[in-house]
């Protein structure tokens, strides 16, 4: 420490430094998408002479803000990556030391001071890093924080977690193998134990306080400073009642008077044999089987607790108790030999004369091993759990196995304790999203989560990498029993089925946990990404191939013939009128505005809501004769191919060729969907409950009028909000329709009519903010003709954000 570096010498070690931030193992991903410095996972190294850093001063922020970022580390299989947590004032001054010599060694972001917030922030931030330790720095309460937090925040399955002794008892920590105090041991020997140590499992049991009413009233001196419930309500340790809480107590009220008097391990430990001693002899607690009810498994034992005349009631969990001593004995043939996971706890009487003697290893009086007990007190009594003591007012108390927790046992140093495996499966429902859907939605998880298609369920290890996934994924679809599909169902049915649940080869995972909205994984970036790293409950897959499977199966009239044909077999249809009296509803295709028109001269004329059959640019040859339209001289239907109402002898030669083809093969069945007009007068309206029902009734939202606006487009000029929302939502086809008289879409009537909301629910839903109506103008246009700066503002910046945002998702 007394050479001084030159200042070459420290630029040089700073560029060396700099170098190892940039190959750090740990990825820092800022809320603002830029990266924050961070400090390498040094490889051990006992023998560097170098000090550690000061880390008492704070690392300023630009701004005097704090950003949010996430852990992602690099997948490997070997790796185990450690999370640390100090209690700076356990163990006289060793907390603060091991502070500077673990920040030294890790990354200073492994390691977290419980005195700045507890454990629950390192916990929240590093709880999807796969394979991830932990380690408690500090006595039995320290670990029992930790292990409680751990159950508040629900991280499955639990880390395990190692218990470094700092305290005074360190019950647990002699449990499992890790010694009854730190005694300067070299940091970098203990970040190797807990590396090559075993995961075993620890009981943990609840405590459930509710007030004695039946019991007698307490001597106002007894009540004095007694409370109604324990200070915790988990045992981990152990659960007593008696004299050793007595104890317990003292000790404790004299350390919060005289905190000075206990500074080290071996003046608490004085301080216990004295207290001790005086109890000895005054035998306070001498009648405490008088006051006192035990009923274990459903079995009564409160007269075994007056025949042995026990001072102190103890339910024990681990095998060591007080600084060490083993109550339990040596085995007996009436009882099992305990385990921390065997999920029974030892219930065991102590007598004033069997305390002094557990140190010179001595043991209790056994008394039950159970799964559940229930103690009712007659008086106020002192308790503690895991070295935690009170006064408790007459109660009764049931106490109930909670869980099981992970812990790390140090290598062979743990007799008493049985290795288990940990079961690492879980499983994941599948579910797919459409890349509409998702660009609506991102933001929006749970709706997400409703629009999404589940594809089935994968049980899987959550370690596993995406690109190992991905295979397994394939094989469950392309193996897939499709819900709601019979043997007797139609083929078109099957194959409807077939194409929502198929997968194209460009599919890709979504993240839907590590921000906010949901983000695409790059594929060639899948196998640098765990399970774990990108979901919760809910596997997302994106499959950008799927909105033309959805537009397809929307009206699959289209679909059947090619886009060219424009000629129609009217022979069945006009029987079809005869029989039901409908009108025929024809519609040519969509990009010629000026020729959508009502073919049936009385459907023009008709509002009284009467059914329609709609086909929309599909041929259907008649099989009889091979030409390819037949319209007999009494039909009163004509067809307009052109604005000017005739055609050319390339046209004709164009027609007959293409309905030679189709008269060569086999047809697929059309089917014409029913429509009514009442959903437009509904729409005019408002009325909301009419347009459901006729939803249930199974009529279409592809009707126009003779304007050829639909029903969306009354509801967004109108501003009928919920409407319009509905509509969206149950068809999504018609979102950029625009009507035959203005060439406008819903989005420009909704602008030229000043509907804020409308535009916005418009927008969000996917319309396009780009298109023009017949006179060239966009919907930010009509609004600034309607003098409506600000919608006009929000509708540029809405697409500015589209176009940005379609920018960065083909970058990615």
């Amino acid at each position: 420490s007394s050479i001084r570096r030159s200042p070459k010498n420290k630029r040089s070690s700073s560029k060396r430094r700099s170098k190892k931030e940039d190959n750090s193992g740990i990825s820092v991903t800022s809320e603002y998408s830029q990266h924050l410095p961070v400090h390498p996972i040094l490889p051990l190294n006992s023998g560097s002479s170098s000090p550690p850093p000061d880390t008492k001063t704070p690392i300023s922020i630009a701004g005097g803000q704090h950003r949010s970022f996430t852990i992602k580390p690099i997948p490997s299989p070997n790796s185990k990556p450690l999370l640390v947590f100090i209690n700076p004032k356990s163990g006289g001054n060793q907390g603060s030391k091991l502070m500077q010599k673990f920040q030294w060694l890790l990354n200073p972001r492994q390691v977290f001071d419980l005195t700045q917030g507890g454990p629950k922030p390192g916990l929240e931030l590093y709880k999807k890093v796969p394979n991830l330790r932990i380690l408690a720095c500090g006595g039995d309460g320290t670990a029992g924080w930790i292990l409680s937090m751990l159950d508040d925040i629900g991280i499955y399955p639990n880390p395990p977690l190692a218990v470094l002794p700092l305290g005074t008892g360190n019950d647990l920590a002699r449990a499992l193998g890790w010694g009854g105090g730190y005694t300067d041991e070299p940091v970098s020997k203990i970040l190797l134990n807990i590396q090559d140590g075993e995961v075993v499992q620890l009981d943990r049991w609840d405590l459930k306080v509710t007030r004695n009413n039946d019991a007698p009233v307490c001597d106002p001196s007894e009540a004095e400073g007694a409370k109604e419930d324990l200070p915790l309500n988990v045992v981990n340790n152990y659960f007593s009642i008696g004299v050793d809480a007595h104890i317990a107590l003292e000790f404790h009220e004299a350390r919060e008077a005289h905190p000075e008097r206990f500074n080290s391990r071996l003046r608490n430990k004085m301080f216990y044999g004295q207290a001790g001693g005086k109890d000895l002899l005054q035998r306070k607690w001498k009648d405490l089987h008088n006051y006192i009810s035990l009923e274990c498994d459903g079995v009564d034992l409160t007269q075994r607790l007056r025949d042995l005349k026990i001072h102190s009631l103890l339910f024990l969990n681990i095998p060591s108790y007080g600084g060490g001593t083993r109550p339990w004995g040596t085995n007996s043939p009436s009882f099992e030999t305990p385990r921390t996971d065997d999920g029974l706890i030892e219930v065991i009487g102590l007598t004033t004369y069997q305390l002094p003697l557990l140190q010179a290893g001595g043991h209790g009086s056994c008394i039950a091993q159970c799964k559940s007990a229930r103690i009712i007190t007659s008086r106020t009594i002192p308790m503690q759990v895991d070295g935690e003591p009170c006064r408790l007012l007459p109660t009764i108390i049931e106490l109930q196995l909670r869980n099981q927790a992970n812990m790390i046992a140090k290598a062979k140093s743990h007799t008493q304790i049985t290795h288990i495996p940990l079961e690492r499966e879980v499983t994941l429902e599948v579910r797919k999203l459409n890349l509409s859907d998702y660009e609506t939605y991102h933001y929006d998880k749970e709706k997400l989560k409703e629009v999404s298609l589940q594809l089935g369920k994968l049980t899987i290890n959550p370690d596993l990498e995406l690109d190992r996934l991905r295979t397994q994924i394939n094989v469950m679809v392309h193996g897939a029993d499709y819900p709601g599909v019979d043997v007797n169902d139609s083929e078109a049915k099957r194959h409807l089925m077939e194409a929502n649940f198929a997968l194209s080869a460009d599919w890709c995972f979504v993240d839907s946990c590590t921000a906010e909205r949901f983000f695409r994984i790059d594929r060639a970036q899948e196998h640098l990404h765990y399970v774990v790293d990108i979901c919760n409950d809910d596997l997302f897959i994106l499959d950008p191939a799927d909105d033309s499977l959805k537009d397809e199966t929307v009206n699959p009239v289209t679909n059947c013939l090619p886009e060219s044909q424009e000629t129609i077999n009217l022979q069945n249809l006009n029987s079809l009128n005869e029989n039901n009296n409908n009108s025929i509803l024809l519609c040519p295709p969509a990009e010629s505005s000026d020729e959508c028109k009502l073919m049936d001269s009385d459907a023009n004329d008709n509002k009284t809501g009467g059914e329609q059959l709609q086909v929309s640019n599909v041929s259907v040859p008649d099989s009889s004769t091979n030409n390819a339209v037949n319209v007999s001289e009494g039909d009163k239907s004509a067809i307009k191919f052109n604005s000017e109402g005739k055609r050319d002898e390339e046209e004709w030669s164009r027609k007959e060729s293409v309905s030679s083809k189709m008269n060569a093969a086999p047809v697929k069945p059309v089917r014409v969907e029913k429509v009514t007009t009442e959903i437009i007068d509904a729409a005019k309206r408002g009325d909301l409950q009419r347009i459901k029902a006729l939803l249930e009734e199974g009529y279409s939202l592809l009707a126009i009028d003779e304007n050829g606006m639909t029903a969306l487009h009354y509801a967004a000029k109108y501003g009928f909000d919920e409407m319009v929302q509905l509509l969206v939502r149950e068809e999504h086809s018609i979102i950029d329709i625009p009507d035959c008289e203005e060439g406008q879409t819903a989005l420009h009537k909704a602008a030229k009519h000043g509907r804020r909301k409308t535009c916005c629910i418009l927008a969000a839903a996917g319309c396009s903010l780009s298109k023009v109506d017949n006179q060239g103008f966009t919907a930010k246009q009509l609004a600034m003709q309607s003098r409506d700066n600000d919608l006009a503002a929000y509708l540029q910046h809405f697409e500015n954000y589209q176009n940005t945002l379609r920018e960065k998702e083909t970058t990615v």
